[in-house]
């Protein structure tokens, strides 16, 4: 693809959630988890710039606030309407590609998104829709919850919301592509690198109070032993420290009907 398309990171954030209201502005050891997941993406070799969408609840004036004092753009749409939301974040932004990532991933790797990314950008028009997180084509899972990379163009995106009213579509951005419009587009799950790769399940997702202890502890053990932010060391701190595994075993992931 041609370096003169515009790469754009856009970051679904919003301070309504239904188990952890008000999580993308909780603090990780000083630092608000919103503020360490635009670092990361700010560091991205891959990704031209990085927007905030949320939207026009009242509640959500304290992300806009956030984006103004950090210096990151916000765009405000509709609250229910995600996909609504990201098309007109991608217009206020002049996006040509969307990189997709949601609010709860504070911990993200720009490693993992620059690789996502990188093989969507050196592979476009071969593929439309590009991913680590599986589905595709039935195949599982094997990058941790909280490393959820999704990379498509801005026009696929636009065109879906123009066609499809389906809830499910308008709440999660990007589901058309590998349900309903799965014999459509060309769809990609990246394998994942062994280095990523573990035998026991590892969730980095904000959603929950235990994901917060979890990501809490987590945090404050990398700065300890003085490990890098990338998800090769979060894993080689986890092998190390399983016990903190336990922190938030118990959360279950919210599923989207026709999905594994």
């Amino acid at each position: 693809m041609s370096s003169k398309k515009k790469t754009v990171a856009i970051i679904e954030a919003r301070m309504g959630s239904s188990r952890l209201p008000g999580k993308v502005l909780m603090d990780i050891g000083g630092v608000q988890a919103l503020r360490l997941l635009c670092d990361r993406l700010h560091s991205c070799s891959r990704i031209d710039e990085v927007v905030i969408a949320t939207s026009v609840n009242s509640a959500d004036q304290a992300i806009a606030d956030f984006g103004n004092a950090n210096g990151i753009k916000v765009f405000r749409g509709s609250e229910d309407d995600v996909l609504g939301r990201v098309v007109g974040a991608a217009e206020f932004a002049a996006a040509d590609v969307i990189v997709e990532i949601t609010g709860d991933c504070p911990l993200m790797d720009p490693e993992v998104v620059d690789y996502v990314t990188g093989f969507f950008l050196d592979h476009y028009p071969e593929f439309d829709y590009v991913t680590n997180i599986g589905y595709v084509a039935d195949e599982k899972r094997e990058i941790p919850i909280g490393m959820d990379v999704r990379v498509f163009t801005y026009n696929d995106l636009k065109h879906i919301s123009e066609i499809t009213n389906d809830p499910e579509d308008r709440e999660h951005v990007s589901l058309y592509f590998f349900r309903a419009g799965k014999d459509k587009y060309k769809l990609k799950n990246l394998s994942v690198a062994e280095k990523w790769k573990r035998k026991y399940p590892v969730r980095i997702a904000l959603d929950t109070e235990d994901d917060l202890k979890f990501i809490r502890a987590l945090y404050d053990g990398l700065k300890k032993v003085g490990s890098g932010p990338g998800l090769t060391d979060i894993l080689k701190y986890i092998d190390n420290n399983r016990e903190i595994l336990k922190l938030n075993s118990e959360v279950v992931q919210k599923k989207v009907s026709g999905i594994e």
